[in-house]
């Protein structure tokens, strides 16, 4: 299946958009504030777009791979970002805080390209209909968050 840049590109934020905005909602119903699990991303969707069974189950098993991966590599990044900041000073080793620097570049690249292919992935799992329905639940969602933004917006204003 092959989609059109711009179209693809517009799903890709669509996805991304509705699991960050699931997010709030799902971290506040954990005890302990942590990332929603991939079931409860799955869950989330399915309330959205009406997953079958099977679907269920194929993106919880790819949601739960790339989280392990990303977390991973965040954790990698984490370290290099420490060890870049313990070697702060005048004694400091230039080729080795180079090194640091090119290797978090590289984790950080990583990060991306394993976001965006589990986002086309879990695209590839969903049929047109339910992609359809998702595109119009997010931009329902945007439209009432830009109207939120409205209203603080005009809340916040001087009276004059």
């Amino acid at each position: 299946m092959t989609f059109t840049k711009p179209f693809a590109l517009a799903l890709t934020k669509t996805v991304a958009l509705t699991f960050a905005l699931a997010a709030p909602a799902l971290a506040q119903q954990m005890p302990q504030g942590g990332p929603p699990s991939a079931q409860d991303q799955v869950a989330q969707l399915d309330e959205l777009v009406g997953l079958e069974a099977n679907q269920e189950q194929e993106l919880v098993a790819l949601l739960s791979e790339s989280q392990e991966r990303i977390q991973s590599l965040e954790g990698e990044a984490q370290s290099l970002q420490m060890q870049l900041q313990e070697s702060i000073g005048p004694e400091f080793d230039e080729a080795a805080i180079r090194r640091d620097a090119e290797r978090l570049g590289q984790l950080t690249g990583d990060m991306t390209a394993e976001s965006v292919l589990m986002q086309s992935r879990l695209q590839a799992a969903l049929t047109q209909e339910q992609r359809d329905e998702l595109e119009r639940r997010v931009q329902e969602q945007q439209e009432q968050m830009r109207q939120m933004q409205e209203q603080m917006q005009q809340q916040q204003a001087p009276v004059e």
